[in-house]
């Protein structure tokens, strides 16, 4: 009998809480998964956007040094074709070293078998001495190859662009189900609140209002108080032990 009533109170307070700490829970995994995808994202996809993005830039200034050695700017030219070379070898590494999707490794084989033959017609573009021969190869030969490698190189970005799309739809999918347990565990807190309200009113304000009206309306011709509470609780007990000291008062 003793503490019922301190044991109802915390039953209740215990329920909430514990609704609290699985909805929290559920959160924080939720969490977790969402930051472990969005690093996945990076690494997986962005990287290899990067580097196309790269190597672009460094097709795009190769093709800027053999422009230079058709206005016989030749040192000018040379250095930014090397330059180029070496930005777009860093680039394709970092690219081949990313491999996360399906048929990647074919569209990396692709871009080096072009860039090998855009490189070998560079070469041969810069090797001829008649500046008209240069301007007749060059579009002949190597503006089609530069072209046909930025292709392969954009549908590389392409493909890792589509599946970076396809995997922030799913992260906003997550990030609901991660915002779901929040907005059930605030709803579940007010109804329990409310549940809560309820029992304490009914097994602890009621019964005392009751006792506090049946001790204000005793009359000392009374042998006992006139309330007649159910519990079996802490209240029920002092509603006793008034009685008996009015019994023991009375005799």
């Amino acid at each position: 009998m003793r503490n019922k009533l301190k044991l109802k109170i915390l039953a209740g307070f215990m329920l909430l809480l514990a609704l609290l700490i699985v909805a929290g829970t559920i959160s924080i995994i939720e969490f977790i998964k969402l930051s472990r995808s969005v690093n996945s994202l990076i690494e997986d996809n962005y990287k290899t956007i990067e580097a196309s993005r790269t190597m672009l830039e460094a097709l795009e200034r190769k093709d800027s040094g053999v422009l230079l050695f058709l206005l016989d700017q030749n040192d000018d030219g040379r250095e930014i074709i090397s330059s180029a070379d070496s930005t777009f070898n860093d680039a394709f590494k970092i690219a081949v070293n990313n491999i996360t999707e399906t048929n990647e490794g074919e569209y990396l084989e692709n871009i080096s078998r072009l860039s090998n033959i855009f490189s070998s017609k560079v070469e041969l573009a810069v090797s001829v001495q008649a500046n008209e021969g240069r301007i007749n190869f060059y579009h002949s030969e190597v503006y089609f190859t530069f072209i046909d490698v930025k292709h392969a190189v954009n549908e590389l970005m392409t493909l890792n662009q589509n599946k970076m799309y396809a995997e922030a739809s799913l992260l906003r999918e997550k990030s609901y189900r991660a915002i779901m347990p929040g907005i059930v565990a605030i709803i579940g807190a007010g109804f329990f609140s409310l549940i809560l309200s309820f029992f304490i009113s009914r097994y602890y304000v009621s019964p005392l209002s009751s006792l506090a009206q049946a001790i204000r309306k005793f009359h000392p011709s009374e042998k006992q108080l006139s309330s007649d509470l159910k519990s079996d609780d802490e209240i029920k007990k002092i509603e006793v032990e008034v009685n008996h000291l009015i019994a023991r008062l009375t005799k």
